[in-house]
């Protein structure tokens, strides 16, 4: 028999849908758009940076965001939020005329002809996505594909950072959206923030202006459960000494912290709960990432990347990837390559992190997954999907 409970969610759902039926029938609302990230955990990614730069430059259009409850105390105060699942929620999925997300709307949702629906994505592919998951049995088990193609259906725009993404999407998410080949607006800040907004991101986070602080900001992987870091921070801090800083980034899949046990030193630090990821990778001197996305984001400074990866061949082989990442080659490898954390301490005790033939990688890189990031991505975004038109120049 059904506990009390589950009877009133039951009820509390069916009473709610009933209502957004209602809503349905209601004119849009040319001036509403709806925001959210990755289902709903916030204010954060490209969208973020799409309603700051539509705050500026369409101060007409009133945002809101979707967020969970579970994730309702990382919203910023004054930033308007609706709770996923609630009436207001419901009525704003139902009477919003632009909606923008990276990932989806949780809970499904009914998209009525004048609806405009952008989507952004949160990270260019190496990975395997969408339909090329079929070939991966494991991804296959949990993946409903039909379900991911009734959502592409919803997209009137998609947005890429280079052209590979733009060959994936197309592949991956078939469909009759417009490709918007504008770049990431979340990676604006890194053409435009000062020397002065820099040194304070890392006085904020007691990294000292003599201070290497190196970000270790792994992905999540699919065959194993948890946060498991595939090196040891407080090691790697203790061999490169005090000059060094460790910032340790876990993947937002496992959580607000990275769990790492024990007392960490004043040189490694749990940044995991750190509510802006570009903050943290413009205070850090060096990333050292596996398979993050967050490594073609960070291309974008022109800082060193060093790609630890001591478990490539079983991620290749039960996730899929569409380049070789360890190859060595112009564009697809993004500097140093570890596979132990022997090797890892090395490339920073010889100084290789920073060689000129790292550079030379890294250049190769950011030319491929960078070409259209420049500073002025959400501005061009805005004016695209709010329709904005562009000023007159001044005469």
């Amino acid at each position: 028999m059904p506990s009390r409970a589950s009877v009133k969610r039951y009820v509390r759902r069916q009473v709610m849908r009933a209502a957004y039926r209602t809503d349905l029938r209601r004119p849009l609302d040319p001036n509403l758009a709806v925001y959210g990230a990755y289902w709903n955990r916030g204010v954060a990614c490209n969208p973020a940076a799409i309603h700051a730069k539509a705050r500026e430059l369409a101060p007409h259009i009133r945002g809101v965001w979707a967020v969970s409850s579970r994730h309702r105390d990382r919203m910023p105060a004054g930033v308007p939020y609706v709770i996923e699942g609630s009436r207001p929620y419901w009525r704003a999925m139902a009477t919003a005329t632009y909606l923008v997300n990276n990932s989806s709307f949780p809970g499904g949702f009914t998209k009525r002809p004048g609806q405009r629906y952008l989507q952004t994505h949160h990270g260019s592919p190496l990975k395997t996505m969408g339909l090329d998951q079929r070939a991966y049995p494991e991804l296959a088990r949990k993946a409903d594909f039909a379900k991911i193609l009734a959502h592409v259906g919803q997209w009137d725009f998609s947005l890429s950072a280079n052209p590979h993404s733009t060959e994936v999407w197309d592949r991956v998410y078939p469909g009759p959206y417009q490709r918007l080949d504008l770049g990431y607006p979340r990676n604006d800040v890194y053409f435009t923030a000062t020397a002065e907004d820099i040194a304070k991101m890392r006085a904020e986070l007691g990294i000292h202006a003599d201070q290497t602080a190196l970000l270790y900001a792994p992905t999540h992987r699919d065959y194993r459960e948890g946060f498991v870091p595939d090196l040891d921070p407080e090691r790697l801090a203790r061999e490169l000494g005090p000059d060094c800083v460790v910032l340790v980034r876990a993947h937002y899949f496992y959580g607000r912290s990275a769990g790492l046990g024990g007392a960490p030193t004043g040189r490694v630090r749990d940044v995991t709960a750190h509510p802006r990821v570009e903050e943290l990778c413009l205070a850090a001197d060096a990333l050292i990432t596996d398979y993050s996305s967050l490594a073609f984001d960070y291309a974008c400074l022109d800082r060193p990347i060093v790609v630890h990866a001591p478990d490539w061949d079983t991620y290749r082989t039960t996730r899929g990837t569409y380049f070789d990442l360890l190859s060595g080659r112009p564009g697809d490898t993004p500097g140093a390559v570890t596979i132990t954390s022997d090797e890892l301490v090395e490339v920073f005790r010889t100084g290789e992190w920073r060689s000129p033939a790292s550079a030379a990688l890294r250049t190769a890189f950011r030319e491929r997954f960078c070409p259209y990031d420049d500073g002025h991505a959400a501005e061009r975004v805005v004016r695209r999907f709010f329709a904005v038109p562009f000023a007159p120049p001044s005469r």
